[in-house]
């Protein structure tokens, strides 16, 4: 008898001390992480929405809003779209060339320090990577 009471113990222990970890040490579910794209989205339930999240989240509108304003024009190589926010948009190839790392495919903003990030998306609008 003696002996259950004691695995029933040490069970409830490792219960507590996982959920110790989970929820103490494991941080906040409820926050904003970064995708491969490097894409804030949510994870969990945020109360709110950081201001670092709506500047992106504003810069990725407008690039897309140039990449359909300019969809026409565009060469679908290597090629500076613009500037949205503090993000240089460039169009580059999937999987990425040598050409997409010549400067005069590069957003002169961006080589200049004047803008500080970059969205890349591809021949077909979608995002590539947010850095």
């Amino acid at each position: 008898m003696k002996r259950s009471y004691w695995i029933i113990a040490i069970l409830i222990g490792i219960l507590a001390l996982w959920l110790f970890i989970r929820f103490f040490v494991g941080g906040n579910e409820d926050n904003w992480i970064k995708d491969s794209r490097g894409i804030w989205i949510k994870h969990g339930n945020p109360s709110e929405i950081p201001n670092y999240v709506l500047v992106q989240q504003q810069a990725i509108s407008c690039a897309l809003n140039l990449y359909r304003a300019n969809e026409t024009k565009l060469n679908f190589f290597s090629q500076c779209l613009g500037v949205c926010e503090n993000y240089a948009v460039d169009i580059v190839s999937v999987p990425r060339t040598s050409d997409d790392n010549l400067i005069e495919n590069q957003c002169s903003d961006y080589i200049d320090g004047k803008v500080g990030q970059f969205i890349e998306l591809n021949k077909y609008g979608n995002i590539v990577r947010v850095v």
